[in-house]
């Protein structure tokens, strides 16, 4: 406008050679060209504006939608050649590029269509896959304020088998951590739902982690633990900082025994320093107020790391996730353990084939668990089925305790039978379980909950006893702390049997007895239906006038005044309970060794005699077996067995187990 107006404003040339020439335009020729200009001037502002408010309203987007989309999803690519990028990007055409942008477009917008607006909206009319649609359908019931519905879409989830490798991925990413948590303790689900472990930093040496685990340990207080938790830490330290001083020296000393072993460096087992300190912080993870000391000086990251790295060792990863369940019971935790990449990690170990390891990924999912568990299950109570969520209503509970010198799962795998190479070929032992409760019984009685409990198992790993050894291994003192563990994991609230082997059957009737006077654990004995007896010494046993040392190693946990026959404590402990039984009607089975029992080279004997393992009450049954294989039937179909498993129909009766 300013060059026209210069070009059309009258001027006067000024010039010293003579006057100007004046030009002047007529006023009729600037009204037009004052027309011309503003029409112009107009219309480019109105095509302008028009411009900007299309372009706008192209490229506005809901940015409530793309803030969610950035935490809900992330497209994945999966990596090409060079030359196939290359070949991709020629065959292209400005054609196909536009169709990939317009479903990108209707993508983000069905998304965010379905997360803004309720949950029964009909999503016929969107132009987007029914897969699709079901997917972020069922993510967003995950979130429902109604616990049925979001376990039934946690279930849905799982049980979809069709979704693509992608939405697996972006479901991983969409879900929080209750959802993951409840998607872990589903049979057989995907592990595509989970997001792996976040990345550590490589660390060269690898007795940094022996370091490390050495220093978690001596942050930790020494207060609130009895005393030989704080034996077996000193021992720990002791041992470890020894074993770290040997190895960079040349030389290590292990146990404290002053036997040195010439190793080379890359030979030393620092996996039993590893496991030294793990089984120190196993029980200092049993006390609230040293969970929190854990978690806040890296020690999720710290046993990450270690997992990782001994994938090999079944051990020491049964022990990292016994000390992970132990941190699940305080639900303050529950987040640092979801974002340290532990729900990942026991998806895939609950998923083994292996029952001890399944079964310690299962306590520690289902104590995180808090949307579909009531129960905790603290340190020794094991879940040997179901290991996962349900819709079978639970029944009745099994409860099998361990003799003194046995474990939660050892004790209960079927009998060990030595085959011959040719059996070995065709593999007559494929089927062998190594824990009968969870591979039988829970397939003859789905229905069921099935536990196994363990105590005081780790004072067999060390090699020093503890100096208030003595109090632990007393009957009142174990009876008192199972008791606990197990109200705390909702033992009395449905129907119980309990099975028991050897000195466990002596624990069960201190128990119940216990049970008796304590008002709060009268369901437990209203509800016990019955207890199975397999070689219990009742009346005591010949092995505790044999021989201290024989004493010592099939009873080391026990005082040798309560195991000798006709014990005054045995005695009244078998009185009482024969009284308590036959007022609550419970139904007694007793099974009898009949076979000596090796122990040693030269020495066979019979653990408990027949007139000892029969309580007085109900049936007992001889089998030709010993001690050791009393509670280890040899095939599904032996009498063993199959006789176990009448009594606890009978038990429980049929309304129960139908």
């Amino acid at each position: 406008m300013s060059v026209a107006a210069l070009r059309f404003i009258p001027c006067r040339r000024l010039c010293t050679a003579g006057p100007g020439v004046k030009k002047v335009i007529p006023w009729k020729d600037f009204r037009k060209i004052a027309k011309v200009t503003g029409a112009i001037i107009l219309g480019g502002c109105v095509f302008i504006t028009y411009e900007v408010i299309t372009l706008d309203q192209a490229v506005t987007i809901d940015t409530q939608a793309i803030l969610q989309e950035k935490q809900k999803s992330y497209i994945y690519l999966t990596p090409v050649t060079k030359k196939e990028h290359e070949t991709l990007g020629t065959s292209l055409t400005y054609k196909a590029r536009k169709e990939l942008h317009k479903a990108a477009r209707k993508f983000i917008e069905f998304s965010s269509r379905v997360l803004h607006h309720p949950l029964d909206e009909r999503l016929s009319h969107l132009d987007a896959d029914p897969h699709e649609c079901s997917l972020w359908l069922l993510l967003k019931k995950t979130q429902s304020t109604i616990q049925s519905e979001r376990l039934q879409a946690v279930q849905d989830l799982a049980h979809n088998h069709h979704w693509q490798d992608y939405q697996y991925r972006t479901a991983a990413q969409a879900i929080d951590h209750r959802t993951a948590i409840g998607l872990a303790r589903m049979p057989q689900v995907d592990l595509r739902f989970f997001l792996p472990p976040p990345a550590l930093p490589e660390v060269e040496d690898v007795f940094l982690i022996e370091d490390g685990l050495r220093q978690l340990l001596a942050s930790l207080p020494q207060s609130e633990v009895d005393q030989c938790v704080q034996y077996f830490t000193s021992l720990a330290l002791r041992e470890s900082s020894q074993s770290l001083a040997s190895q960079r020296g040349g030389l290590w000393c292990f146990g404290g025994n002053g036997l040195p072993y010439a190793q080379s460096l890359t030979t030393i087992p620092s996996e039993k320093v590893e496991s030294f300190c793990l089984q120190a912080l196993v029980q200092h993870s049993k006390v609230l107020s040293h969970c929190d000391h854990i978690v806040a000086n890296g020690g999720l990251q710290l046993l990450q790391r270690v997992y990782q790295l001994r994938r090999d060792s079944q051990k020491i990863q049964r022990n990292i996730v016994r000390i992970i369940g132990n941190l699940a019971l305080n639900e303050n935790l529950h987040t640092a353990i979801v974002q340290s990449g532990w729900v990942s990690v026991l998806a895939e170990m609950v998923q083994s084939p292996h029952i001890m390891q399944a079964s310690h990924a299962a306590r520690a999912l289902a104590n995180l668990d808090r949307d579909a568990e009531l129960q905790k299950y603290q340190d020794g109570v094991y879940i040997l089925h179901p290991h996962c969520r349900t819709n079978q209503p639970i029944k009745a509970d099994i409860l099998f305790v361990h003799g003194l010198l046995g474990a939660a799962f050892k004790t209960w795998r079927q009998k060990d039978c030595d085959l011959t190479e040719d059996e070995k070929s065709v593999g007559v032992q494929e089927d062998y379980t190594e824990c009968w409760p969870k591979s039988w019984l829970a397939s003859d009685c789905p229905n069921l909950r099935i536990l196994s409990v363990e105590y005081d198992t780790h004072l067999s790993d060390w090699r020093a006893k503890c100096p208030a050894e003595n109090q632990r291994k007393s009957l009142a003192y174990r009876s008192g702390e199972l008791l606990k563990k197990l109200k705390a994991a909702g033992v009395g609230d449905r129907p119980v049997i309990w099975v028991a082997h050897s000195m466990g059957g002596l624990l069960v009737k201190k128990m119940l007895l216990d049970a008796t006077k304590d008002p709060e654990l009268s369901p437990l004995v209203k509800n016990t239906k019955g207890v199975l007896f397999y070689s219990v010494p009742h009346y005591g046993t010949f092995m505790a006038e044999y021989s201290v040392n024989v004493r010592y190693l099939l009873f080391p946990s026990i005082e040798v005044k309560e195991l000798c026959r006709d014990s005054p404590a045995l005695r009244d402990l078998n009185e009482n309970f024969i009284s308590v039984a036959k007022d609550q009607e419970f139904k007694v089975l007793s099974f009898a060794e009949t076979q000596p029992t090796s122990i040693g080279p030269m020495i066979k004997i019979l653990v408990v005699p027949g007139q000892s393992a029969d309580l007085g009450i109900g049936d007992l049954i001889e089998v030709n077996v010993d001690h050791l294989n009393i509670c280890k039937p040899e095939k599904k179909d032996t009498f063993l067995y199959k006789r176990s498993l009448q009594f606890i129909q009978d038990a429980l009766g049929e309304q129960i187990l139908c």
